[in-house]
């Protein structure tokens, strides 16, 4: 299992004293309000930030970090990612996982027949859309995240049990 999870990408500078926008990738962009620290994907290294301010500005979160008080320190990491640990993610109600944990686990039917493995999790709006790359043929079978399809997700066995709808498995 991941223990970073992505909040944001920064997008662009803003202004000259080392403010970032950062595109936020959480379910919950007003958290950057109470988050204390980030981590900076910078590529070749993980660099711990600690957030000094956010505002927000249409879609965007404007962040200032303690001890960045200048473009050219910090423009250098436009398009990186921002991350937070497990501990710092924001908390889960019941039936809800994070996206990262899902990755990778195996996908059976309701007769425990292994269909393969969810690839991806698209998230639609109205709900999320679990990616299975077939076993048998490598292609991607498309499970709406519904009570009538995805039938039970096991954290621990790493097994999603699903009952594929009519029409969704005629490839």
């Amino acid at each position: 299992m991941n223990d970073l999870f992505r909040v944001g990408v920064i997008a662009n500078t803003h202004g000259v004293r080392g403010e970032v926008k950062v595109f936020p990738t959480t379910d919950a962009p007003e958290r950057f309000k109470i988050l204390k620290t980030v981590i900076l994907d910078a590529k070749r290294e993980k660099i711990t930030l600690e957030i000094q301010a956010a505002k927000f500005f249409k879609n965007l979160v404007i962040v200032k970090f303690k001890g960045i008080d200048n473009i050219n320190d910090i423009e250098k990491y436009k398009g990186c990612d921002l991350y937070v640990t497990r501990e710092n993610a924001t908390p889960l109600n019941e039936g809800e996982y994070y996206i990262a944990d899902l990755i990778d686990m195996t996908v059976v039917d309701e007769e425990s027949n292994e269909l393969g493995i969810l690839h991806d999790v698209l998230q639609t709006g109205a709900n999320d859309v679990f990616v299975v790359k077939l076993k048998e043929n490598g292609k991607e079978l498309l499970l709406p995240n519904i009570p009538s399809c995805v039938l039970k997700v096991d954290l621990d066995e790493r097994k999603v049990t699903v009952h594929v709808l009519d029409g969704l498995y005629d490839l």
